[in-house]
């Protein structure tokens, strides 16, 4: 009867399923008597970092480090800065907003001066200058709640990164005990090879003087290449957890080889009590409900959720804006005249004389006439900017009437967002009870496991050493030896599960107190 190692918990399919169930799903405050919004650690520089190899590692000493260089949470965290940058931007939405402009153009052939309207068979060039601003007097406070809406969001996204810190934390606690249940088993594995092979020795002394069968130390060596390959399977698990626990502290796995863990003195799962010891569930899920990320961050996109409804009917209001701004230019053809006086001109004065000629005569006197000259002159650049200039103010009214039902139709999605926010609450809140829930009762399932185990290896073992004894005598055939040999295995394996598991477990809901990850 051989038996097959099994990783962690796979004794028990639905204690696998709970254990699975548990990763996916649990993401206990680290920091449970904290409730505020936690900060965003600065972002650790990329690359891998080197494993610094100084002595083993506890568990609490590998979640730390992973917590530092995971890059799944240093993603959460560029998320949570991603959102405080919109967030920016919503509240710049609510000032004014202002810009210049300047053009040149250069035309050729017949053109129209722009500011003569005269068409002209000449090359001119041509520049424009602005200043314009803009500022949103009223908007159905779509952007004073976009605003508010914004602040939620990024609250919400800060506390998604506690959320991926817990995971995280409770996945390298389970790659840490997988690791040490390995080595646990290796070790136990490596104890029975030993017995085996002094019992295959003591088989072929036997045979060699005629005691046993040879079938005997045939089923001796079975025994042992079973063991060997138990052995193996121990190891390879190992190694497996290994790598895993040292990918989860994004180390190199090259220095997987190198990574020691410190295996701590664990108590005997008998010796601890369930309620006494702070591990109600209803208690835990009290205490964990008030401050559980999960919960936390369903709350707050609830809260944003019902912006939403408000900054949709915003769209049922007149928009009001104003806005102002100046302008000027330039014309390289546009020219301005010039009136000069010159010098007075002697005008003949005529008085009336009936013998004269025609009737008039030149008097003595004369009259002196001013004259004026006109030139036309070139219009410099800074004179027209300054006589070109114009300032305008303008105010802007949008009164919504009909826009094909979409205000309506978006009131009527944003409230759907709300009832699909609130109902992922309540889901966070009962996925967090049932699994508080599973986690306590998984937590006794396997103390109780672990008490009846350690009650039927003692058992074994008393069968075992009777079986040894009578199968050196030669009162015993082989097969019937290594039934008793792999039932005391089993059991051994059985009883090493169920401890890790109960560890597990009750880490679990200690973690869920905003107790620290620590063995």
């Amino acid at each position: 009867m051989k038996r097959r190692t099994m990783p962690l918990f796979e004794a028990r399919p639905l204690a696998l399923a709970g254990f699975v169930g548990v990763l996916l799903a649990l993401a206990p405050a680290a920091n449970a008597q904290n409730s505020a919004v936690p900060p965003v650690p600065p972002a650790a520089q990329l690359g891998r970092p080197q494993l610094p190899v100084t002595g083993p590692w506890t568990l609490q000493r590998a979640v730390d480090y992973a917590l530092q260089n995971n890059l799944t949470v240093r993603q959460s965290e560029l998320t949570a800065q991603q959102q405080e940058a919109i967030q920016r931007l919503n509240r710049a939405a609510l000032l004014p907003t202002a810009g210049l402009n300047g053009t040149q153009g250069f035309n050729f052939g017949t053109n129209r001066d722009p500011f003569t309207n005269q068409f002209q068979q000449l090359n001119v060039r041509t520049n424009n200058f602005s200043a314009t601003a803009q500022l949103t007097l009223f908007s159905g406070f779509q952007l004073r709640n976009t605003v508010k809406q914004g602040v939620l969001d990024a609250q919400a996204a800060r506390i998604d990164i506690a959320k991926a810190r817990n995971d995280l934390s409770l996945n390298v606690a389970s790659s840490f005990l997988q690791l040490l249940l390995a080595q646990e088993l290796i070790r136990a594995s490596e104890a029975r090879l030993g017995t085996v092979r002094a019992q295959v020795t003591q088989s072929e002394k036997l045979l060699k003087a005629g005691a046993v069968a040879e079938g005997n130390l045939l089923d001796s060596r079975a025994q042992l290449a079973g063991e060997e390959r138990t052995l193996v399977t121990a190891q390879n698990q190992r190694d497996l957890a290994q790598l895993t626990l040292v990918q989860l502290l994004n180390l190199d796995p090259a220095t997987a080889t190198q990574f020691q863990v410190d295996v701590p003195a664990l108590a005997d799962p008998t010796a601890y009590t369930t309620s006494p010891d702070g591990l109600d569930p209803n208690a835990t899920y009290e205490l964990a409900r008030q401050n559980q990320p999960d919960v936390q961050a369903a709350d707050l996109r609830v809260e944003s959720a019902r912006r939403g409804i408000d900054i949709a009917r915003g769209a049922y209001y007149p928009r009001l804006t104003v806005a102002g701004g100046v302008q000027t230019g330039f014309s390289s053809v546009r020219t301005q005249f010039q009136r000069t006086q010159g010098e007075p001109v002697e005008v003949p004065v005529l008085q009336r004389d009936p013998a004269a000629p025609g009737g008039y005569s030149p008097s003595p006197f004369v009259l002196l006439s001013p004259q004026f000259n006109t030139q036309t002159l070139p219009y410099n650049f800074f004179d027209q900017l300054g006589d070109n200039r114009g300032e305008f103010v303008q105010f802007s009214l949008n009164i919504p009437i009909l826009n094909g039902l979409q205000s309506r139709v978006g009131v009527q999605r944003a409230q759907v967002n709300v009832q699909q926010a609130e109902l992922r609450s309540e889901q966070t809140r009962l996925q967090l009870r049932q699994t508080i829930q599973q986690s306590f009762a998984d937590a006794l399932a396997a103390q109780r496991r672990f008490t009846a185990s350690s009650r039927q290896v003692d058992a074994l073992q008393l069968a075992f050493r009777n079986a040894e004894i009578r199968f050196n005598n030669g009162l015993l055939n082989g097969t019937d030896f290594n039934i008793a040999r792999n039932n005391l295995t089993a059991a051994e394996s059985d009883m090493i599960q169920a401890k890790y598991e109960f560890f597990f477990r009750r880490k679990v809901l200690e973690f869920y107190q905003g107790k620290p990850l620590a063995l």
